[in-house]
């Protein structure tokens, strides 16, 4: 099913999630930075506002247009929704033992790119949880770090979609190519104000998606990662590397698929205690403690640890790569440090 919706349709469609029942979650400009908070209706995406990426390197950025999905993946991802920073396990009052419960909304997530869809698929793979209905959001602008074309990921949205948009803003007005994907996303569009899409509505927003596969920042080199990275456990560029990394665990904070945590346990005079679940990152030397000390004493060790699992034995554990190719690694790593370039120079300096 495909339709275009203008400005009021896309309004509408938020209504239409929120009456069931849903917290609808969207990108907002919110603290100099396109962040992802609850929607009450379109007015609040971030119209007119872009981003500029590079290593170390995050701007927003007035538009020329009211482009309300211009912009490529900002510091937050849907992770934060899915596998909350915190979250308690379960409690003690002194009289037993509760769990925590799960008390999660039900999620209706809106301006999903590529990357990050892939991404809550990876993600869901390995924390499970009720599946968001997910809104996507076609990349026809990718940010000067993105590299997903290279990891598959993207320009196109793949599986796992309710509806996805195409926006596009020319003579012919501001509007949504909108496709369903499920039964529940034909449903929601056939409840808003929307015309049946033209041949040339489809061909328009294909070719925008195509040209965007042609204009990322980055590219993985053309080999077999996996192989790459196990080939590569003594390579002296690990040191190379740890000359500049800070091990400051942004690239694991900022990443839509690393899910490692730490269990915590913490009490009060009163008796009360509670064990909570926090995100942890095998950059923290105590990742790896063990009876005697830490496994991964060097900043050289973890970085290699967090890059050969991402790009190589993430294969071996779930079938698939870590990597979605966002690029929040690079944006929000305060060294500059590309991960794209440390593949290729692992590679022999060969980029494709």
């Amino acid at each position: 099913m495909d339709v275009v919706l203008d400005l009021d349709g896309l309004d509408a469609l938020i209504g239409v999630l929120r009456e069931g029942g849903r917290a609808v979650v969207g990108p907002v400009l919110r603290d100099d930075a396109i962040t992802l908070a609850e929607l009450s209706s379109a007015t609040d995406l971030p119209s007119g506002w872009g981003v500029e990426t590079g290593p170390g390197h995050y701007r927003v950025r007035e538009r020329a247009d009211a482009a309300v999905f211009g912009h490529s993946a900002g510091p937050q991802s849907w992770k934060r929704f899915l596998h909350p920073p915190r979250r308690a396990l379960v409690s003690s009052d002194g009289e037993g033992f509760h769990s925590a419960g799960d008390d999660a909304p039900d999620y209706a997530f809106l301006g999903v790119r590529p990357c990050d869809l892939a991404a809550i698929a990876k993600l869901r793979q390995i924390v499970g949880g009720r599946a968001p209905f997910v809104v996507a959001a076609q990349c026809t602008e990718p940010g000067e770090v993105c590299f997903c074309a290279s990891m598959g990921c993207g320009p196109a949205a793949g599986a796992g979609y309710d509806i996805a948009l195409t926006e596009r803003i020319d003579s012919g007005g501001h509007r949504f190519l909108a496709t369903s994907g499920t039964e529940d996303g034909a449903a929601a569009l056939a409840r808003v104000p929307a015309r049946a899409a033209a041949p040339n509505d489809i061909t328009l927003a294909e070719q925008d998606v195509e040209a965007a596969r042609g204009r990322m920042g980055r590219a993985m080199p053309e080999l077999d990662l996996r192989d790459l990275l196990a080939s590569s456990r003594d390579s002296a560029h690990w040191e190379t590397v740890a000359e500049r990394c800070l091990t400051c665990g942004n690239c694991t904070m900022v990443c839509p698929t690393c899910f490692c945590v730490s269990v915590e346990d913490t009490t009060d005079l009163d008796g009360n205690a509670e064990r909570s679940q926090r995100w942890a990152s095998c950059f923290e030397i105590d990742f790896s403690h063990l009876h005697g000390g830490a496994v991964r004493t060097s900043g050289a060790a973890r970085y290699r640890q967090w890059m050969t699992h991402k790009l190589g034995t993430w294969h071996d554990q779930f079938g698939t790569s870590g990597c979605v190719g966002c690029g929040r690694c690079i944006a929000w790593c305060p060294a500059g440090i590309d991960i794209t370039e440390e593949a290729a120079a692992l590679a022999g300096g060969k980029r494709p």
